[in-house]
C-alpha cells in the first residue's frame, strides 16, 4: 500500500523514479593498536587509490554536467591526495606507533586542518577545507562505507535528503536526478529556487521523508501539489504517468509563445525576464523566449569551489552571459553572500541573526578586496552586451552611494589602464528591506532602476524567517501591507521616469501577475520555465481591469480577502 507524504511545493512537474537517500554515514572511529603495520599501510594505500578513482569520476561528471568552473573544487581535492606532506606522516604514524590507519589519518589531518585554519593568509586557510573533505573520503573507504555525492549519480533517481545546500544542488545532474525531496526548507529556500532553475520537480519541508523511505523505494513527486507518494500502486503509477504526459504536452503547446511579444490583451508591453545562477542557465532563458535576464545571482560563481573566483574567471562568466543574450538586458546582482549562503573558504562571524547581519552589500562594502574584483570584471564585460548592475540588500542611501562610488572608481582605473568600458550601464538596487521601499521616492533620485526582491521583502516586512516552517504562515505575498510597499516603489520610480522590476518568487506566481500588472510593474523576472505560462496569461488580461483589481486589493485587510478577489477574477 502506498504512503502519501505532504510537503511544500518547491518546483513544478511530476517524476517517478527510485529513491536515492542522500545521507552521510557514521564515520566515528576507535583508536586501535595493530600487530602488522605494513598490512595497515597497504590498507591505507588501497583507500587512497579508491579515493582517487572516486574523485576523478566525480570531477569528470561535474565538468560534463556543470562545466569546468564547478569541477575545479575536485582538482584541488586530487592534489591533496598527492601531497607527501600529509601522506608520509600518516604512514610514519602507522609504522612507528602501530596504530590503525583510521586513527593515524584522523590525527594527522586534524593537525594540518588546525595549522591552516590558524593562518592569516586566506588562500592557505582554504586548504583546511580541502584536507577535511579528502580525509573524510579516505576514512569512508577505510571503513568500507560510501559517501553520498550528487555528482556521482549516474542513473535515474529522486534524491531524498534532510536538506540540500546550494552547492549540493549545484552539483545535481538533471539527466539523472529527476527530482528531490527534503525534510526542511520552504518555497523560497535557495535549493527550491535552484530546482526551478534546473527544471526538476521538488518538494521540501516534509519534516520526515528521511525516516519514511529506503534506498530504491519507488517514489512519485507531484511538484505542483507538494506531494510525495512512496511505493505507489500500479493505478497511481498509471495516473501520474498520464499526468506527466499532459504536463509535457502543455509544454509543447506553450512553445508557440516563444517568439511572441509579451503584451496584454490591450497591447500594453511588459518585459518578461529570467533569473539565473550560472552562465549555463542562459540556454534555458533563450529556449523559453526570455526578453532579458532580470537577476543573475552571482554568488553561485563563488560556491561549489574552494577559493574565491579571480577577476578573469568572473569576467569570462559575465561576458558569456552578455554575449549569449545578444543585446538583451542582463541585470547582474553583485555578491549576495551571508544569511543561509556561506562560502567554505570565507571566514564569516558567528551571528545570532545572520539574515539581519553581515551579508550582501554590507559585507562587500567592508571587504573591498572581494567587491572590487567583481566590479572590475563586470565593467570589463560591459562592452559585450547590455549590462545593468544591481546592489543587494541596500538599506540606506549612504550604502548605495558608497557602492556606486567604488564602482565609478574602478571604472576610471580600468579606463586609465586602457580597458574599454561601456558608458551606458544602468546602476540600480534590489528593494528587499521595508525601510528602502518606504523612501523609494528619495532613492529614485539616485538610482537608474529598482528590482523588488519579494522573498526577503516579505521576510523582513513580517519579521518571519523564511527558512522556518514554524512561521511559514507569515509568508504572505498577498497581504495588503506588502502590496502597498510594492505600489510605493513602482509609483516612485514612474514619478522619476525610471523602471521597476521584480525578481522574487511572486513575479512568476499566476495569482500575483494580474495584481502586479495593475500596480504598474514594468519587468517580471522569474524561473525561465515560468516565462511562457506567464506570457500566455498576460495575453488574456487588460490593464484597465487589472488596475481596478489592484485598487480593490489595496483596500483589503487580509491576504485571504486579496486571494478571494484574485481567485474570483482568475475563474
Amino acid at each position: 500500500m502506498s504512503k502519501i507524504i505532504q510537503g511544500i511545493q518547491a518546483s513544478d512537474g511530476i517524476s517517478i523514479a527510485p529513491c536515492y537517500l542522500f545521507v552521510e554515514p557514521n564515520l566515528n572511529i576507535d583508536k586501535k593498536t595493530i600487530d602488522n603495520p605494513q598490512q595497515e599501510i597497504t590498507r591505507f594505500d588501497n583507500a587512497m587509490h579508491e579515493s582517487k578513482v572516486q574523485l576523478t569520476k566525480i570531477r569528470n561528471t561535474a565538468e560534463e554536467a556543470l562545466g569546468a568552473e564547478h569541477a575545479a573544487i575536485f582538482d584541488a581535492h586530487l592534489l591533496v591526495l598527492d601531497d607527501p606532506e600529509l601522506i608520509h606522516p600518516i604512514k610514519e604514524a602507522i609504522e612507528q606507533k602501530s596504530v590503525n590507519a583510521e586513527s593515524a589519518l584522523e590525527d594527522k589531518a586534524n593537525e594540518f586542518i588546525q595549522i591552516f585554519e590558524s593562518m592569516d593568509n586566506e588562500y592557505m586557510k582554504e586548504r583546511a577545507a580541502d584536507i577535511r573533505d579528502v580525509s573524510k573520503r579516505i576514512k569512508a573507504n577505510l571503513l568500507g562505507v560510501e559517501l553520498p555525492s550528487p555528482a556521482t549519480i549516474d542513473h535515474e533517481v529522486i534524491v531524498v535528503a534532510h536538506d540540500l545546500t546550494p552547492s549540493d544542488t549545484a552539483q545535481l545532474n538533471k539527466q539523472f536526478v529527476k527530482g528531490f525531496v527534503t525534510n526542511i526548507g520552504g518555497r523560497t529556500s535557495h535549493s527550491a529556487i535552484m530546482a526551478r532553475s534546473l527544471e526538476i520537480p521538488a518538494v521540501v519541508g516534509t519534516k520526515s521523508i528521511i525516516d519514511e523511505v529506503n534506498n530504491g523505494d519507488i517514489l512519485i513527486i507531484d511538484g505542483e501539489a507538494g506531494v510525495v507518494i512512496v511505493d505507489p500502486t500500479e493505478e497511481e503509477i498509471s495516473e501520474y504517468t498520464e499526468r506527466a504526459r499532459q504536463v509535457e504536452q502543455d509544454k509543447e503547446e506553450l512553445k508557440q509563445f516563444v517568439e511572441e511579444k509579451t503584451e496584454t490583451k490591450d497591447g500594453h508591453h511588459v518585459e518578461l525576464a529570467a533569473n539565473i545562477g550560472t552562465p549555463k542557465d542562459v540556454d534555458s532563458v533563450i529556449e523559453n523566449g526570455g526578453e532579458g535576464v532580470g537577476l543573475f545571482r552571482t554568488e553561485f560563481l563563488y560556491m561549489g569551489r574552494d577559493n574565491m573566483p579571480t577577476e578573469d574567471e568572473q569576467f569570462e562568466s559575465y561576458k558569456t552571459v552578455l554575449e549569449a543574450m545578444d543585446g538583451k538586458p542582463v541585470v547582474v546582482r553583485t555578491l549576495d553572500i551571508g544569511g543561509d549562503k556561506e562560502l567554505s573558504y570565507l571566514d564569516m562571524p558567528e551571528e545570532l541573526n545572520p539574515f539581519l547581519g553581515y551579508r550582501a552589500i554590507r559585507l562587500c562594502l567592508d571587504r573591498e578586496d572581494i567587491f572590487r574584483p567583481q566590479l572590475r570584471a563586470l565593467l570589463r564585460a560591459s562592452t559585450y552586451g547590455t549590462l545593468k548592475i544591481m546592489f543587494p540588500m541596500v538599506a540606506t542611501i549612504d550604502e548605495f552611494r558608497q557602492a556606486k562610488s567604488i564602482l565609478l572608481d574602478e571604472k576610471e582605473k580600468l579606463k586609465s589602464e586602457g580597458h574599454d568600458v561601456s558608458d551606458d550601464i544602468e546602476v540600480g538596487i534590489m528593494v528587499e528591506i521595508p525601510a528602502t521601499a518606504m523612501i523609494a521616492k528619495q532613492f529614485a533620485k539616485e538610482v537608474d532602476f529598482f528590482s523588488i526582491g519579494t522573498n526577503d521583502l516579505i521576510q523582513y516586512t513580517f519579521a518571519a524567517d523564511r527558512m522556518s516552517e514554524h512561521v511559514s504562515y507569515l509568508y504572505q505575498p498577498f497581504n495588503p501591507s506588502l502590496l502597498h510597499l510594492i505600489k510605493n516603489v513602482i509609483d516612485a520610480s514612474h514619478e522619476a521616469d525610471i523602471w521597476t522590476g521584480m525578481c522574487g518568487e511572486m513575479a512568476g506566481d499566476s495569482r500575483a501577475i494580474p495584481l502586479l500588472l495593475g500596480l504598474g510593474l514594468d519587468e517580471f523576472s522569474m524561473s525561465a520555465t515560468s516565462i511562457l505560462k506567464a506570457r500566455r496569461q498576460m495575453k488574456s488580461l487588460t490593464t484597465d481591469e487589472m488596475k481596478k483589481l489592484s485598487d480593490e486589493a489595496l483596500q483589503c485587510s487580509t491576504s485571504e480577502e486579496v486571494l478571494d478577489l484574485v481567485n474570483a477574477y482568475v475563474k
